[in-house]
């Protein structure tokens, strides 16, 4: 691993967020370097979309700091381009646009740089496969595929402009467990060769230890375990443990409600 991927491609320094009376991010730190994998897990309303968003510049932190590459980042909208270029991110309920066909969902980011339209569908239309989705595939619209198709489209999508930050927002819910795992893969095995780092929100626990770097847990906004995903093995951290083995007791409320 070269001195590039070695130091920190993004550091979260003591990150909240905090929308009216509801602490959604409270206090997150992590450094993740590049040509790592990090599988961030927590039961729902805990706070990991917030975290993704505060990252891809949605949303600006209520306190603490972001930094790429050593460079402290806010929001999008004051970020440079070749920043916001830099980073990829898949949305929990993917956020295709339903007018265009799916080579031209896949390639929006490349034709919005300038690449011309055929090169842009060929690039669209060799990442299709890669995804598990059949070139033929390419010409329909986000309503004729089912919502495991989509969020492949999705993924594509993300990956297309191959980001140095990918943020993937459960890339895996509706697919059935083959080709989650493949999925999987696909992230480990994007971030060691291109050097990327990536963050994925996953609820996929089978197989998490072999199919990420790193995994870290949130809940409630606090961040309660991280660590290398092999040392989740045999860790005994109670907020690990119970969402690793699928536990009805110990520390997170099995009262809240899906969100």
């Amino acid at each position: 691993m070269d001195d590039k991927q070695t130091q920190s491609r993004l550091r979260l320094n003591m990150v909240s967020k905090v929308f009216d009376d509801l602490r959604a991010v409270n206090g997150v730190s992590l450094a993740l370097p590049g040509g790592r994998s990090l599988a961030l897990i927590g039961p729902a309303a805990s706070g990991k979309s917030v975290l993704l968003k505060c990252i891809v510049g949605i949303y600006a932190p209520s306190s603490g700091s972001i930094e790429i590459d050593g460079e402290r980042v806010g929001v999008s909208a004051r970020r440079s381009a070749s920043t916001n270029a830099r980073i990829g991110m898949l949305f929990q309920q993917n956020a295709l646009f339903d007018s265009l066909p799916v080579w031209e969902n896949i390639a929006f980011r490349l034709i919005a740089n300038g690449m011309p339209r055929d090169q842009a569908r060929a690039e669209a239309e060799d990442l299709l496969p890669r995804v598990g989705l059949p070139v033929a595939n390419a010409d329909l619209f986000p309503a004729d595929l089912s919502g495991g198709m989509q969020k492949r489209v999705g993924f594509a999508r993300a990956i297309a402009t191959r980001p140095d930050i990918l943020l993937l927002d459960n890339p895996t819910a509706g697919l059935d467990p083959i080709l989650a795992a493949r999925i999987d893969g696909m992230i480990s095995n994007l971030a060691r060769e291109s050097g990327a780092c990536v963050i994925s929100v996953t609820g996929n626990m089978v197989g998490i230890t072999e199919a990420y770097d790193e995994i870290a847990v949130l809940d409630e906004g606090s961040l309660r375990w991280h660590g290398a995903a092999k040392a989740a093995e045999t860790d005994t951290n109670p907020w690990l443990r119970q969402l690793l083995e699928g536990r009805r007791d110990g520390p997170i409320s099995t009262l809240v409600s899906a969100a």
